[in-house]
């Protein structure tokens, strides 16, 4: 799993450049055709690993869940995101994955409740796959953002 932790790190990197590198005005404009923005996409990226890893082994989730609420699968943009909220979500990008990483090395993730992921209807079966399907979600989200930073 060490090859999934890293290139999971990898594109938590490359999120926290995007947080760095644009303006409060550009992670915030949803770019036409889109339903949602790059702050978004990222949030939604964070967010979906708790869901996938700790919701589905029945273990408490390493957030607020009021970002899980906010950026779960069916949600949008709702409001302007600050620089606070941006410093927030590059705090969360590393501190959720370092537990994350921790608690797998530790063994926490002793359950898991079968889910068939509706992206591309795999069934994921333990926290292996939920690991491996991440990076996959994760990545794919940031081919949107990439889309949407063209579209700015």
């Amino acid at each position: 799993m060490e090859f999934t932790f890293k290139n999971t790190e990898n594109n938590r990197i490359i999120f926290i450049k995007f947080l760095e590198e644009l303006s409060l005005k550009e992670l915030n404009t949803i770019p036409s055709g889109y339903n949602n923005n790059v702050f978004w996409n990222i949030a939604h990226a964070m967010v979906t690993s708790q869901l996938l890893c700790y919701k589905l082994s029945g273990l408490p989730f390493t957030i607020d869940a009021a970002w899980v609420e906010a950026y779960k699968k069916g949600t949008k943009p709702e409001k302007e995101v600050t620089k606070e909220d941006v410093d927030t979500l590059k705090e969360l990008l590393t501190s959720t994955l370092k537990q994350l990483k921790a608690d797998y090395d530790a063994g926490k993730f002793n359950g898991f409740q079968t889910y068939t992921v509706s992206t591309n209807n795999s069934t994921l079966n333990s926290v292996e796959d939920a690991l491996e399907f991440n990076e996959y979600h994760e990545g794919m989200h940031l081919g949107y953002i990439l889309a949407q930073r063209k579209a700015l």
